[in-house]
Protein backbone atom coordinates (compact mmCIF):
# COMPACT_ATOMS: atom_id res chain seq x y z
CA UNK A 1 0.00 0.00 0.00
CA UNK A 2 1.35 3.42 -0.91
CA UNK A 3 1.45 6.44 1.40
CA UNK A 4 0.12 8.60 -1.43
CA UNK A 5 -2.50 6.93 -3.61
CA UNK A 6 -3.00 7.49 -7.31
CA UNK A 7 -6.13 9.50 -6.49
CA UNK A 8 -4.23 11.75 -4.07
CA UNK A 9 -1.44 12.33 -6.61
CA UNK A 10 -4.05 13.15 -9.27
CA UNK A 11 -5.63 15.75 -6.97
CA UNK A 12 -2.21 17.31 -6.35
CA UNK A 13 -1.50 17.39 -10.10
CA UNK A 14 -4.85 19.03 -10.85
CA UNK A 15 -4.21 21.72 -8.22
CA UNK A 16 -0.67 22.22 -9.55
CA UNK A 17 -1.98 22.65 -13.11
CA UNK A 18 -4.51 25.24 -11.92
CA UNK A 19 -1.90 27.06 -9.81
CA UNK A 20 0.67 26.98 -12.62
CA UNK A 21 -1.79 28.33 -15.18
CA UNK A 22 -2.73 31.17 -12.79
CA UNK A 23 0.93 31.88 -11.92
CA UNK A 24 1.92 32.15 -15.57
CA UNK A 25 -1.14 34.26 -16.41
CA UNK A 26 -0.27 36.73 -13.60
CA UNK A 27 3.19 37.08 -15.17
CA UNK A 28 1.73 37.52 -18.65
CA UNK A 29 3.26 34.26 -19.89
CA UNK A 30 1.18 32.30 -22.38
CA UNK A 31 3.95 30.59 -24.34
CA UNK A 32 6.21 28.35 -22.27
CA UNK A 33 8.03 25.05 -22.33
CA UNK A 34 7.54 22.25 -19.81
CA UNK A 35 10.82 20.49 -18.93
CA UNK A 36 10.82 17.49 -16.58
CA UNK A 37 13.88 16.24 -14.72
CA UNK A 38 14.41 12.47 -15.22
CA UNK A 39 12.88 10.33 -13.97
CA UNK A 40 10.11 11.39 -11.58
CA UNK A 41 10.03 14.98 -12.76
CA UNK A 42 9.56 13.80 -16.34
CA UNK A 43 6.56 11.73 -15.21
CA UNK A 44 5.09 14.71 -13.36
CA UNK A 45 5.69 17.02 -16.35
CA UNK A 46 3.93 14.59 -18.67
CA UNK A 47 0.96 14.37 -16.30
CA UNK A 48 0.83 18.18 -16.02
CA UNK A 49 1.01 18.56 -19.78
CA UNK A 50 -2.20 16.54 -20.08
CA UNK A 51 -3.94 18.84 -17.57
CA UNK A 52 -2.78 22.21 -18.91
CA UNK A 53 -4.72 24.13 -21.55
CA UNK A 54 -3.29 24.54 -25.02
CA UNK A 55 -0.52 22.69 -26.78
CA UNK A 56 2.33 22.82 -24.26
CA UNK A 57 5.66 21.57 -25.55
CA UNK A 58 7.44 19.00 -23.38
CA UNK A 59 11.12 18.20 -22.91
CA UNK A 60 13.24 16.25 -20.44
CA UNK A 61 16.61 16.71 -18.72
CA UNK A 62 18.91 14.02 -17.41
CA UNK A 63 21.21 15.74 -14.93
CA UNK A 64 23.44 12.74 -14.18
CA UNK A 65 26.61 14.45 -15.43
CA UNK A 66 25.78 17.74 -13.69
CA UNK A 67 25.41 16.42 -10.15
CA UNK A 68 27.93 17.72 -7.63
CA UNK A 69 28.08 14.27 -6.02
CA UNK A 70 28.92 12.49 -9.30
CA UNK A 71 32.35 11.40 -8.06
CA UNK A 72 30.84 9.78 -4.94
CA UNK A 73 27.79 8.23 -6.57
CA UNK A 74 29.24 7.31 -9.95
CA UNK A 75 27.25 7.12 -13.14
CA UNK A 76 23.70 5.94 -12.65
CA UNK A 77 23.20 2.84 -14.79
CA UNK A 78 19.97 4.21 -16.30
CA UNK A 79 21.19 7.52 -17.72
CA UNK A 80 18.60 8.81 -20.15
CA UNK A 81 19.23 11.36 -22.88
CA UNK A 82 18.21 14.97 -22.44
CA UNK A 83 15.47 15.75 -24.93
CA UNK A 84 14.83 19.42 -25.64
CA UNK A 85 13.22 19.44 -29.09
CA UNK A 86 12.97 23.22 -29.09
CA UNK A 87 15.09 26.34 -28.69
CA UNK A 88 15.07 27.61 -25.11
CA UNK A 89 16.73 30.99 -25.77
CA UNK A 90 14.46 33.83 -24.59
CA UNK A 91 11.70 31.30 -23.83
CA UNK A 92 9.86 30.81 -20.54
CA UNK A 93 10.63 27.38 -19.06
CA UNK A 94 8.68 25.52 -16.39
CA UNK A 95 11.16 23.15 -14.76
CA UNK A 96 9.39 20.19 -13.14
CA UNK A 97 10.61 17.71 -10.54
CA UNK A 98 8.94 15.18 -8.29
CA UNK A 99 10.62 16.05 -4.97
CA UNK A 100 12.42 19.18 -3.83
CA UNK A 101 14.75 18.28 -1.00
CA UNK A 102 18.29 19.70 -0.79
CA UNK A 103 18.09 21.88 -3.91
CA UNK A 104 21.07 20.14 -5.51
CA UNK A 105 18.97 18.54 -8.26
CA UNK A 106 17.52 21.94 -9.17
CA UNK A 107 21.04 23.44 -9.29
CA UNK A 108 22.24 20.67 -11.59
CA UNK A 109 19.15 21.03 -13.80
CA UNK A 110 19.70 24.78 -14.15
CA UNK A 111 23.34 24.20 -15.07
CA UNK A 112 22.34 21.79 -17.82
CA UNK A 113 19.45 23.93 -19.00
CA UNK A 114 21.74 26.95 -19.43
CA UNK A 115 24.10 24.83 -21.52
CA UNK A 116 21.26 24.75 -24.07
CA UNK A 117 20.60 28.49 -24.03
CA UNK A 118 19.41 31.39 -21.92
CA UNK A 119 15.71 31.15 -21.01
CA UNK A 120 13.69 34.32 -20.45
CA UNK A 121 12.60 32.86 -17.09
CA UNK A 122 12.48 29.58 -15.20
CA UNK A 123 9.52 28.62 -13.02
CA UNK A 124 10.04 25.68 -10.66
CA UNK A 125 7.15 23.25 -10.10
CA UNK A 126 7.46 20.25 -7.78
CA UNK A 127 5.03 17.58 -6.64
CA UNK A 128 6.47 17.37 -3.11
CA UNK A 129 8.66 19.74 -1.09
CA UNK A 130 10.23 18.02 1.92
CA UNK A 131 12.13 21.12 2.99
CA UNK A 132 15.56 19.71 3.79
CA UNK A 133 17.36 22.49 1.91
CA UNK A 134 21.11 22.72 1.48
CA UNK A 135 20.88 25.31 -1.31
CA UNK A 136 18.53 28.33 -1.47
CA UNK A 137 15.86 27.15 -3.90
CA UNK A 138 12.10 27.37 -3.49
CA UNK A 139 9.35 26.05 -5.73
CA UNK A 140 6.96 28.51 -7.39
CA UNK A 141 4.35 25.75 -7.63
CA UNK A 142 4.15 22.88 -5.15
CA UNK A 143 1.67 20.04 -4.89
CA UNK A 144 2.29 19.34 -1.21
CA UNK A 145 4.73 20.40 1.52
CA UNK A 146 5.78 17.53 3.79
CA UNK A 147 7.54 17.70 7.14
CA UNK A 148 9.71 14.59 7.07
CA UNK A 149 12.42 13.47 9.45
CA UNK A 150 15.98 13.82 8.06
CA UNK A 151 16.20 10.07 7.38
CA UNK A 152 12.92 10.00 5.43
CA UNK A 153 12.46 10.44 1.67
CA UNK A 154 9.59 10.39 -0.81
CA UNK A 155 9.82 7.98 -3.70
CA UNK A 156 7.51 8.46 -6.68
CA UNK A 157 6.38 5.37 -8.55
CA UNK A 158 5.22 5.57 -12.14
CA UNK A 159 5.07 6.50 -14.91
CA UNK A 160 1.34 5.79 -14.91
CA UNK A 161 -0.45 5.69 -12.68
CA UNK A 162 1.62 7.78 -10.28
CA UNK A 163 1.79 6.88 -6.59
CA UNK A 164 4.35 7.67 -3.89
CA UNK A 165 5.78 6.19 -0.72
CA UNK A 166 7.61 7.60 2.26
CA UNK A 167 10.80 5.62 2.85
CA UNK A 168 13.00 5.58 5.93
CA UNK A 169 16.70 5.24 5.17
CA UNK A 170 18.82 2.98 7.33
CA UNK A 171 21.43 4.77 9.39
Amino acid sequence: MSDFSTEHIQQLLERMATDLHAHLARRGIDDYLLVGIHTGGAWVAEALQALLPGDTRLGTLDISFYRDDFSRRGLHPNVKPTTLPFDIDATHVVLVDDVLMSGRTVRAALNELFDYGRPASVTLAVLFDIGQRELPFAADICGEHLALAPQQRVELRGPAPLAADILTLKA
